[in-house]
Formats: C-alpha cells, sequence, structure tokens
C-alpha cells in the first residue's frame, strides 16, 4: 500500500466518523491508517517522543486530559507556563472570568431557549462562591448541549426562502411566507382528533354535563370534517368556557358544604369551651360552699346539690347538641368522602394513561405498544410495510458501576436525543426498557431499517460524552426486522431481538439483521 492509497483511506476515515477535515482530525486519521498499514510515519510519532521527553508527573497529568495532538500539547503547556507567575495567572483568570461572563450574557439574549436558560443558570453559578463539583456539573452541561445541538431545523423553511444558519435575523428576513405550501389536512385522522376534542369538553369535576356541550360534542363525532371548518371554532370555545364553568361550580358547591359544617362545628365547640368555662365558675363556688357545709345547715346542701345538677344538665344539653349536629352532617361528609375518592381513582388513572418515560421524554412502553397496533393494522388492511429497530446500549452496566447512575441517565438521555434527531418525522422512537431503545420505521424496508441503524451507531460512538472529567465511551448494538417478512407482529419483535442478541455476542457495537 502506498501513501496515495493511505491519504484516500484517511479522508474516508473522516467521512464515516462525520468529522470536519481540518488539519488535526486529519493527522490523527492519517496516522491511525497508516499504523494499520505498517507504515513507520516520523510525524506520527512525534507526540509520543515529546511525551516520552517530560517527566513523570507531567506524563500523569497528560493523561487526564487525553491529549492527542501538538496543538493540544502546546496548549497543555503554555498553560502550565502561565501558572508559574501568581501574579500573572491571577490577573489572566480575572479577565477570563469577566469575559465569560460578557459571553454568557450574550448568550442569554440570543434565540435559542436551551442555551439562553443554561446562559442563566451559568452567570448565577459565577456570580456567587461556588464549589469546584458545581462548575464541573456546569461545564458537562455545556459539553451536553454542543455535543447534541442540532440545528438542521432551520432547512425546514427552505421552501420559504434563503436559509442561513450562520444568521438567523437573516433567514427570517428572507422568508417568504406567500410562496409557504398548504398544510395537507387529508393527512390527518380527524375522527380520532374529533373523539380526543370530544373527551377533553366534558367536565372533570362536575357530575352533568351541559347540553349545549353534549349538542357540540354529538356534531363533532358525526362529522369529524367539521374540524377544519372556521365556523366552528366559535361552538368550541363557548363549550370550553362552559365546561369551566360548570367545574367551577361544583368545587364552589363542595367548598360551601364542607365550609359550612366547619363553620357549625366550630360554633358547637366554642359554646362547649364558654359553657366550660363558665361552669367551672360555678364549680369552684360550689366546692368553697362545700367547704363551709357542716350538719346543720342543709339549706347551703341544697342549694350545693342544685347547682351541680344544672352544671351537670348544662353539659348534657351540650353533648346531645353536638351529637345531633354530628349526625345530622355525616351524611354531607360521606358524600363529599365519595367525591374525593372518585377524583382520587381518577387521577390515578390518569397518570397510568401517561404515554412518556420521566427520564428520556420519549415514548414510553405503553404507548410504543399501542402505536405498533396501529401500525399493524395498517399492515393488515393496506399493506404498509414497516421495519422495527431495536438498540441496546453496549455494557452500560459497566457506566453505572464506574461513573455512577447519574452518569448512566446522562448517557440515557444524550442517546434519546441523538435517536430523536436522526429518526423522521413520520418515524416513531421510544424507551423500550431499561438501557433498551426502538425505532419504528414506516413505509420502511430492510436496507433502509439497517442504514438508519448504522446512522445512529455512528453517531453515538464518535459523540464526545464528557461526564466530569472523565470522557464516557458509549456504542450500541442493533437488531433490525422488517414486518412483511414476518407472519405476525409478535414474531417481528422476537425476530428483532434475536438479531440484536446476534449482534451482542459477535463483538457488540454493530447491526444484525433477520
Amino acid at each position: 500500500m502506498n501513501i496515495q492509497k493511505i491519504i484516500k483511506k484517511a479522508i474516508k476515515r473522516l467521512e464515516l466518523e462525520g468529522k470536519l477535515q481540518t488539519p488535526d482530525f486529519y493527522a490523527e486519521a492519517f496516522c491511525k491508517e497508516a499504523a494499520a498499514a505498517g507504515f513507520n510515519v516520523e510525524d506520527c510519532s512525534k507526540l509520543d517522543k515529546f511525551k516520552s521527553m517530560l517527566n513523570k508527573d507531567f506524563q500523569d497529568e497528560l493523561k487526564k486530559y487525553h491529549i492527542k495532538t501538538i496543538s493540544e500539547l502546546a496548549h497543555f503547556l503554555i498553560s502550565r507556563l502561565n501558572r508559574t507567575n501568581p501574579t500573572h495567572c491571577s490577573n489572566l483568570l480575572e479577565s477570563q472570568s469577566i469575559f465569560t461572563k460578557k459571553v454568557l450574557q450574550t448568550i442569554a439574549v440570543l434565540h435559542n431557549k436551551e442555551a439562553s436558560e443554561l446562559a442563566k443558570k451559568s452567570l448565577d453559578l459565577l456570580g456567587r462562591e461556588c464549589s469546584i463539583a458545581e462548575i464541573d456539573q456546569f461545564r458537562q452541561l455545556w459539553i451536553n448541549f454542543l455535543t447534541t445541538y442540532d440545528d438542521s431545523f432551520l432547512q425546514k423553511l427552505k421552501l420559504l426562502g434563503d436559509v442561513d444558519s450562520a444568521d438567523l435575523e437573516r433567514t427570517i428576513q428572507n422568508l417568504n411566507f406567500e410562496n409557504a405550501p398548504s398544510r395537507d389536512f387529508d393527512s390527518f385522522e380527524l375522527s380520532k382528533v374529533a373523539s380526543l376534542l370530544v373527551s377533553s369538553l366534558v367536565p372533570s369535576i362536575a357530575s352533568e354535563i351541559n347540553e349545549k356541550i353534549a349538542e357540540i360534542s354529538q356534531k363533532i363525532q358525526k362529522n369529524p370534517a367539521l374540524l377544519e371548518s372556521s365556523t366552528i371554532e366559535a361552538e368550541i370555545k363557548s363549550a370550553i368556557s362552559l365546561r369551566i364553568a360548570l367545574d367551577k361550580q361544583s368545587v364552589k358547591e363542595m367548598v360551601e358544604s364542607i365550609d359550612g359544617v366547619l363553620g357549625r362545628l366550630s360554633l358547637r365547640l366554642i359554646e362547649m369551651i364558654e359553657s366550660s368555662d363558665s361552669s367551672a365558675v360555678e364549680i369552684q363556688k360550689i366546692k368553697k360552699e362545700l367547704e363551709s357545709y357542716n350538719e346543720s345547715t342543709t339549706t347551703s346542701f341544697s342549694v350545693a346539690h342544685k347547682k351541680l345538677y344544672t352544671i351537670a344538665v348544662a353539659l348534657e344539653k351540650n353533648t346531645q347538641a353536638l351529637t345531633r349536629d354530628l349526625k345530622k352532617h355525616s351524611s354531607e361528609v360521606g358524600v363529599l368522602s365519595k367525591k374525593i375518592e372518585q377524583l382520587e381513582l381518577e387521577l390515578e388513572r390518569a397518570k397510568e394513561q401517561s404515554k412518556e418515560d420521566f427520564l428520556t421524554k420519549l415514548l414510553n412502553r405503553r404507548a410504543l405498544d399501542e402505536f405498533m397496533s396501529v401500525k399493524e393494522a395498517e399492515f393488515e388492511r393496506y399493506g404498509h410495510d414497516f421495519t422495527v429497530v431495536l438498540f441496546d446500549l453496549d455494557n452500560f452496566k459497566a457506566v453505572n458501576d464506574t461513573y455512577g447512575h447519574d452518569a448512566g441517565d446522562a448517557v440515557l438521555v444524550a442517546f434519546s436525543k441523538i435517536l430523536k434527531n436522526e429518526a423522521r418525522a413520520v418515524d416513531v422512537v421510544g424507551r423500550f426498557g431499561g438501557e433498551e431503545f426502538i425505532a419504528i420505521l414506516g413505509e420502511t424496508g430492510l436496507d433502509g431499517g439497517v442504514a438508519f441503524a448504522q446512522k445512529v451507531r455512528n453517531k453515538i460512538k464518535n459523540t464526545r460524552l464528557m461526564y466530569k472529567e472523565s470522557r464516557i465511551n458509549v456504542t450500541v448494538s442493533c437488531g433490525v426486522s422488517e414486518r412483511k417478512t414476518h407472519f405476525s407482529l409478535a414474531n417481528l419483535i422476537t425476530s428483532a431481538d434475536e438479531a440484536l442478541y446476534k449482534a451482542k455476542n459477535e463483538g457488540r457495537d454493530r447491526v444484525e439483521s433477520k
């Protein structure tokens, strides 16, 4: 193999890895291809030669920073030299801090929500005394943003004018909305949208439904095409207002009922307390009279007895009155308790029907099962083919064991963003469980599924995932199966799982199809 072939292979390697043809990336790729071909190139060994000239402390420190190029080594040595002058280092750090704050202030007013919020939080961090761990945490957040940021959404504006990804203001100025293509509502299943809308009009708290709400609900269910008409908008707004009013009235009635019971109970207790206070005074008087009692003063005993009896009767009446009130209102409390139980059950059902995975924000297993049932029905009725790709992050347990579960969660989130960004608008991706993910590719054959899996595999392999001061190398194994070559949906999933198992057994970081 000659030098020309090594050069071609180095350029091809950069294309496969998705890297730009910069001098540093090209030099790294060239040296790898030269080493694979058995060529001893002096320039490729300069970095190791320079490293060997340094003392052991420097060599150990270099390993932490993963120095790969002569340029990176030069920057490292310059920073070390600068730190040998304390005054210069202090001034340099102060200037860098001011410069960093200005850059963050600029980012905070830009038009990217995620970057703006992260910049504001970073400014707050720099404005107070913070720990090294906090700085490392925010550095990792910026690295995650940089590695997962994707501005390909701007390309959707090409139909409206020129797109300049480096100048958002110029892009907006160039947009021509008059030539914007009209939206094709025929692609929507209006019957499903109508059913969802009607469900949202039903009061969530009130037990009765307004006649007007019922009328518009029936109208939409009978003719979902009405949703395309502008005349229905006012009726829907009116129905929503009625639903809110019914719920508010129902809540008001419940609160008033509870307030009435508590008010009466409070008054009775106050009366009993006041009665007890006055009775205590009477008891003190009777006690004094009893202390002065003697056998000859029978009249005094009779008076004391009468007063004690009066106190006992008063306490008995108060107790009986309270008992009657409690029995009278116990039925109201029971009704309210049942309503509260019903609301709690409805809330629990709403939680169970959630279709989003809490960590990755992708579809969860429940939602994926529902979507696959729809795709299966389309296949059986119309012959619309689709392909399933199963992804499993390699050696994920080792990531948790080595770096901790927070690092594992960060890896899952980063992979979910890559998977979502690589998928088309018509595709569906979700978390199948643990470190396993799935992509359902509509109108796609086996070759298309394999190409998609390879694209995702290369993307995660070449992404620099940093956690604190360590780089986490992540790879993924993939299993691909096409629906039309299998006799059932269950068989399709089993086949994709078997292909994934084969990819795992044959070395991981690969794509297998079946």
